[in-house]
């Protein structure tokens, strides 16, 4: 018996060690941290453009063509983004049903467009022996005008949406998610620590409520809910509506790429599900500090001084980890959905904050960080 008492208490340590689990948590480090340094490359590249050296040298991907360049978002945006997106999935909740048709179609187009930035740089690889460093551009029409490597990243990842709708298959849909991923940390900007803290923490309690709470008042956990709902498949309803039983082997359901899915390699059936949000949302954080470590070492070039070693970026991706930890293991411990945000957002602002009061930043980077960047610029301009 005791044996047994002491196998049921340890039994979460190894699902912890789950393929599914370690999978979640690389892959989403790993999208981090590649959203954040593609962020760094956009914002030279836009130096670059601002410079003076024309449309020829400043390719950009169908991405920043959509988003029309990067979203800064500001107080009240930060303020009010946990009420829209708490409509948006009262929405999502009661009409999934009557608009899941429509949710399809515009993740399936963003998806496409968001992933064709994450190919971008591997097709420019493949094209430059082709083209070299010319980035001339070749009218599409009423699409406008793509540099080679942009028509052909959003030719291929056109290509992965319409086989994604086709099968279904989870590996796409995570393909995509983590496009979706990239993405959104690399165009969206948070200008300061208090617009960081404001919307972190009105994030956390949204997390919260709809996850811990909500099962009071609408009667089912509608996070959940909407998490795992699968959508109507375009091709299989058209399909149907056309009586083609040659695409009858289609999948009738897809789930939407607004989360990761990774299935256990030990127990068939199990897997591992994580938001975008608690991907995206603390890294648009790390983005920041990101951002803001590089600041400061062209600061530090320039004054010729010496730079420290632990980065703030460093400091706020430990804690992530930490928390997604934390938030991994309190899911097995209550054998329950957890918010994530309950758990990554202390861990990753709380250490920012400390730091930035220990090493004299904190007012700056409360305030306006990249203020004096801005104003020297203007200076050499002038």
């Amino acid at each position: 018996m005791e044996e047994v008492q002491v196998e049921g208490e340890t039994q979460w340590i190894y699902t912890f060690a789950d393929s599914s689990r370690l999978l979640t948590i690389i892959i989403s480090i790993l999208l981090i941290i590649y959203g954040s340094f593609r962020a760094l490359g956009l914002d030279a590249s836009y130096d670059v453009c601002e410079e003076g050296d024309g449309e020829q040298n400043c390719s950009s991907s169908p991405f920043t063509r959509l988003v029309d360049g990067f979203q800064t978002i500001n107080t009240a945006q930060a303020v009010f983004l946990p009420v829209g997106a708490s409509f948006s999935l009262l929405v999502m909740f009661f009409f999934f049903d009557t608009l899941q048709f429509f949710f399809a179609l515009c993740t399936a187009a963003l998806a496409m467009v968001a992933f064709s930035f994450v190919l971008l740089p591997v097709c420019q690889f493949l094209t430059r022996p082709c083209y070299g460093s010319n980035n001339q551009k070749f009218s599409l029409g009423f699409c406008g005008r793509f540099a080679p490597a942009e028509a052909l990243s959003l030719v291929c990842s056109a290509a992965l949406v319409m086989v994604w709708i086709a099968t279904g298959h989870w590996v796409l849909m995570d393909a995509l998610a983590m496009g979706l991923c990239v993405s959104m940390i690399a165009y969206i900007r948070l200008p300061s620590l208090k617009v960081s803290t404001l919307l972190l923490i009105g994030l956390l309690i949204y997390d919260v409520f709809w996850v811990f709470f909500s099962s009071y008042i609408f009667k089912a956990n509608v996070m959940v809910q909407v998490a795992t709902q699968r959508a109507a498949n375009p091709v299989s309803f058209v399909a149907n509506k056309l009586k083609m039983n040659s695409v009858g082997n289609i999948s009738p359901q897809i789930s939407l790429p607004g989360k990761l899915i990774f299935p256990s390699m030990q127990d068939r059936g199990r897997f591992s599900m994580l938001g975008l949000g608690d991907i995206v949302m603390p890294g648009l954080l790390l983005c920041f500090v990101m951002r803001y470590d590089n600041y400061k070492k062209q600061a530090a070039v320039a004054a010729d001084t010496e730079q420290s070693k632990i980065t703030y970026f460093h400091c706020s991706l430990i804690g992530y980890i930490i928390g997604l930890m934390t938030a991994t293991v309190a899911s097995e411990v209550y054998k329950a959905a957890q918010p994530a945000l309950l758990y990554l957002v202390p861990f990753t602002l709380l250490p920012i904050v400390v730091m930035a009061y220990l090493k004299g930043d904190l007012r700056k980077m409360w305030q306006d960080p990249f203020v004096a960047a801005n104003v020297k610029l203007k200076f050499m301009e002038v």
